[in-house]
């Protein structure tokens, strides 16, 4: 059974890689990972094959130890890309004080359809949540004509967001420092907005009051629904109270391998401490 298996999915991922590089071209980061697959995947079906055919040759001491790694493999992939649907099937929440929309690759031509989805939601959210304030967060890659958040508040202006409404971070790089250089803008923005109340407010009388805390600001992550989870998980890691995901639709040819890239990301930023 294993044997069939493994070989129809080897087939699949050569199949699939196929498409995503007619579709996308050779460019697709990642890519490689499916022919990748591919092999160890008929590796494992030659192997099964060879098992059932030499049951004698093949030690038990090394089928043990390599099922158990390919099954707890298995298990992680699992549970990784069941917490990427989960945040790409997350419902937007109205009213929030600020959104946060990553930045994704700017071409020479214009912009990349992942940050065109993102665009879209945004204006969508913006024209459904007027007092809303958004937050564009993207640094200049080297093969970029302007940086991601110069081309977002360009396209949002065009679109009718007011620009009173549109704060831009054009120093990251990483989705850690989108939320990292983003959250540091809402304390300023915050700050001054708190400044500029009490510099205004001589209509309450002198006298003891009893103080209030503040209302907790409450802030959206727009981005791609693959990449909420991620975006999500690490706004908490840094200590953001009151965060919630927006994500957008993404391109659905390549959703399956953006997906799998993602679990990779989430692997690496889990383990270097991020998320």
């Amino acid at each position: 059974m294993i044997t069939w298996i493994a070989g129809i999915g080897a087939a699949l991922c050569v199949i699939y890689y196929i498409v995503i590089t007619v579709y996308a071209g050779f460019s697709v980061s990642f890519s490689w990972f499916w022919l990748l697959a591919a092999g160890f995947l008929a590796f494992l079906a030659w192997g099964g094959r060879y098992w059932k055919l030499h049951p004698k040759a093949v030690p038990l001491w090394v089928c043990v130890p390599v099922m158990t790694c390919v099954a707890a493999a298995f298990v992680i992939f699992c549970v990784v890309e069941a917490c990427v649907f989960v945040g790409a099937a997350a419902s937007e929440k109205p009213g929030l004080d600020y959104v946060i929309v990553l930045g994704a690759k700017v071409h020479e031509k214009g912009l990349s359809n992942s940050l065109r989805l993102r665009l879209e939601k945004a204006v969508s959210y913006g024209r459904d949540n007027p007092a809303t304030v958004f937050i564009l967060s993207g640094g200049q890659g080297a093969d970029e004509p302007v940086s991601e958040a110069d081309a977002m508040y360009a396209y949002l202006v065009r679109q009718g967001i007011s620009p009173t409404r549109l704060l831009t971070e054009a120093d990251s790089e990483s989705t850690l420092e989108n939320i990292a250089y983003s959250q540091l803008l809402i304390a300023r923005q915050e700050q001054a907005r708190r400044e500029m109340a009490r510099s205004g407010d001589d209509s309450v009388a002198p006298g003891p009051y009893l103080q209030v805390e503040a209302k907790p600001v409450q802030v959206g992550i727009l981005t791609s629904n693959y990449h909420a989870f991620r975006a999500e998980m690490i706004a908490k890691k840094r200590g953001m109270q009151g965060v919630y995901s927006i994500p957008a639709a993404s391109d659905p040819v390549l959703f399956v391998h953006l997906c799998v890239r993602e679990c990779a990301a989430i692997i690496k930023d889990r383990l270097m401490g991020n998320m």
